[in-house]
């Protein structure tokens, strides 16, 4: 059925309304009750209705107000079509976790996944059952180009500030950092001092193959610098390294707190100021009252408060 703009061209969807209550109650003075309407403009709805469908509609008999058969055929086929666009219009959409298939996919940065992944997915098999979840890598520059090309729902990693006004932004927490080593490798003293801390070769992660990172823009400024040795793509080939050569990595404590758990590492206070990072969720404005988006923000939200309150013990 093709729809055009002139097909609803002097159609009121009121009258319709007036239609189905003057169908229900056949007449037109407990019709103008129950809309609380004068009698007179019920009157001009039905003379209207009359010449929109050149039928009379109502038609005056012994038992009454009778239904004319196009009334009644209208009636049919008008009652389920407005309960729908008043269900539209006035209900708000619903999502429920335990009987959706539905299937989501959330970019996350490596170590975000590590540190958020388990706990989300063992939530997400608890609650909904039945839904499937797609774990992309997004690294801080990739938000808005993933979000745009319908690569992911939303996203959660330490994205860079800024990005296009339709890419909305929560920031969900943020956190400073920890130099992890190996002991049994590593000699330090704690707490780990400036020449300490220089003095040791280090291990990076970069999204770009770099071998300076604000942490040697902070060295910078007290005039001392540190040897940055191996740059790496992702947080997760850290702990095997640091287990086999002497070498310092500065990461987000929440880095720190996994590693330290899962490979008998140890992680020290970095002996410099360093500016926190973040973890933000991005997503598209045009999926902003999607309820199951929301629905799944809200877990991914209560996943990170639980990890952050375990990190936070480190």
């Amino acid at each position: 059925m093709n729809i055009t703009e002139r097909d609803f061209r002097g159609v009121d969807l009121n009258l319709l309304v007036t239609l189905l209550v003057l169908l229900r109650e056949r007449s037109v003075t407990r019709a103008a009750e129950k809309m609380h309407l004068g009698q007179p403009a019920v009157s001009g709805a039905l003379s209207r209705l009359r010449e929109l469908f050149d039928d009379p509609i109502l038609v005056r008999t012994a038992q009454g107000m009778t239904p004319t058969v196009k009334a009644l055929q209208l009636e049919a086929e008008l009652l389920p079509a407005l309960g729908k666009i008043h269900s539209a219009l006035f209900e708000p959409s619903t999502f429920d976790p335990a009987t959706s298939e539905g299937v989501f996919t959330v970019g996350m940065a490596d170590w975000v996944e590590v540190w958020l992944g388990p706990r989300l997915i063992a939530k997400l098999h608890e609650m909904a059952p039945s839904i499937r979840l797609a774990i992309k890598s997004v690294d801080p520059f990739q938000g808005p180009a993933m979000l745009e090309q319908n690569g992911m729902d939303l996203g959660v990693s330490c994205f860079i500030d800024g990005g296009p006004s339709w890419m909305l932004r929560k920031r969900l927490c943020s956190m400073g950092f920890l130099c992890v080593y190996d002991p049994s490798l590593v000699s330090i003293t704690e707490p780990l001092t400036l020449e300490q801390y220089v003095s040791h070769p280090h291990l990076m992660v970069t999204y770009k193959g770099a071998f300076e990172s604000n942490v040697d823009i902070a060295l910078a400024e007290k005039g001392m610098r540190r040897t940055v040795q191996f740059a790496l793509p992702r947080f997760s080939t850290l702990p095997p390294i640091l287990k086999r050569i002497p070498v310092l990595a500065t990461v987000p404590k929440v880095v720190a707190s996994c590693m330290c758990a899962a490979s008998g590492l140890r992680a020290a206070a970095p002996p410099l100021p360093l500016k926190e990072t973040s973890v933000d969720l991005v997503w598209r404005a045009t999926r902003d009252k999607d309820p199951a988006l929301r629905w799944l923000m809200a877990v991914i939200e209560a996943c990170l408060q639980e990890a952050m309150a375990l990190s936070n013990n480190l």
